[in-house]
């Protein structure tokens, strides 16, 4: 469904296609809308998680609505998912004309987007910018690293990625310190997370239990899976585990471990949703992960989370929250219970601006920044004129299309 702009609102295009964006937009879209005066927004769900357990549950259990452009771009490579979503958006912003594109996170529906759109002449603005690993093998960095490279304003949640940006070239005035709309939408069902009673409901006692996510290629896509798999075996034996499976790793586990699930003491689920799923963290005794987004959830929540990855994008998860990086050693899962231990006696705190109000920060920069027609329109006007018959720089002549 196409939608024209209405009269001098500004229209604000979403683009998601995983279920850590829809936790990232869903507050801002709460916000564009409390604000309806001002703005009209559009969604766009790439559908790079396509099933209804990563992805249709947290569409209705956040309350964003149902989106107004499905791409249905599924899985693929990493080269065709991206390609996909670009042929398939390309039309859609033609036809919507936003002001604003706005596209959280870093996954491949992230570059795409920015990407497609700046082609198109139209401001990009991404939420989460900044946000450093160093390790190209990810990629998620190269994601990150492109779409902040093309995007006209950069909302940051820590400190340190200013840093990273402004080491990159990028002006400050582009970039704002606005906190974390994950941890918005987290204090905004805080209320429904806690009055659903999920580890009674598994058969769980608070504070007993391990909850368990792993789904990265380098853990899963090789041998160190089956040493994974062995060492949750051990570990089941000490603490119970709850082990929510990511399709793709539940495939891998078939071939490598396929007794793993028979395993006593570790209960190996089906995707679940967000409500369950955050319910299940705030009364586990620690979170084991390669996640990156859990490892801020943990620590807002106060709940330990050792994370099997050399490095982290986010550490200041480690400096003032509960995360305690492992390294990509997944033999060292049979320490969780010292090495929570460990982590429960460190001393935390609640990073600056994750307070719930994030989402409202974005949209009063968004209702004060340009749109890149009119930045496009200012540089082409006070653009120094070349002198009649100047060379072009060397570096400029190139036959390489691009």
């Amino acid at each position: 469904m196409i939608r024209t702009r209405m009269g001098d609102k500004r229209k604000i295009l979403s683009v998601v296609g995983t279920r850590p964006n829809f936790m990232k937009v869903a507050p801002i879209v709460s916000a564009l809308e409390r604000r309806g005066e001002e703005f009209e927004h559009v969604l766009v769900h790439t559908g790079q998680h396509y099933d209804a357990g990563m992805s249709e549950i947290f569409l209705d259990e956040l309350g964003v609505g149902e989106p107004e452009h499905r791409l249905n771009v599924g899985s693929g490579t990493h080269a065709r998912q991206t390609a996909a979503v670009m042929e398939r958006l390309e039309p859609v912003l033609l036809a919507e004309r936003p002001d604003v594109v706005l596209v959280p996170g870093d996954v491949n529906s992230t570059l795409a987007a920015s990407l497609v759109a700046v082609k198109l002449g139209l401001a990009v603005a991404h939420v989460e910018a900044g946000l450093r690993s160093f390790d190209r093998t990810m990629p998620e960095e190269i994601n990150r690293v492109m779409t902040d490279a093309v995007s006209e304003t950069l909302f940051t949640h820590s400190p340190e990625a200013r840093e990273h940006l402004l080491a990159e070239g990028r002006d400050e005035q582009q970039i704002h310190y606005v906190g974390n709309t994950m941890i918005d939408t987290l204090v905004r069902m805080r209320e429904r997370i806690d009055a659903l009673n999920a580890p009674a409901r598994h058969g769980l006692k608070v504070g007993e239990y391990l909850v368990v996510t792993l789904h990265r290629p380098a853990l899963v896509d090789g041998p160190l899976l089956r040493v994974a798999a062995d060492a949750l075996r051990a570990l089941a034996g000490q603490m119970p585990i709850v082990f929510p499976v990511h399709p793709r790793t539940r495939a891998r586990l078939a071939v490598e471990d396929p007794t793993l699930v028979d395993a006593p003491g570790l209960a190996m689920l089906e995707p679940i949703g967000y409500l369950e799923f955050l319910a299940l963290i705030a009364g586990a005794a620690g979170v084991l992960t390669d996640s990156g987004g859990i490892q801020e959830e943990t620590t807002f929540l106060g709940v330990p989370c050792l994370t099997l990855r050399d490095n982290t994008e986010r550490p200041i998860t480690q400096s003032m929250g509960t995360n305690l990086l492992l390294g990509l050693a997944p033999a060292r899962i049979r320490d969780a219970p010292e090495l929570l231990a460990a982590v429960r006696a460190r001393s935390h705190q609640v990073p600056p601006l994750w307070d719930g109000h994030a989402a409202e920060r974005i949209v009063d920069v968004l209702a004060k920044s340009e749109t890149r027609r009119a930045i496009s329109a200012r540089r082409a006007v006070s653009a120094p004129t070349a002198a009649v018959g100047a060379q072009p720089p060397a570096a400029a002549s190139s036959s390489v299309a691009i």
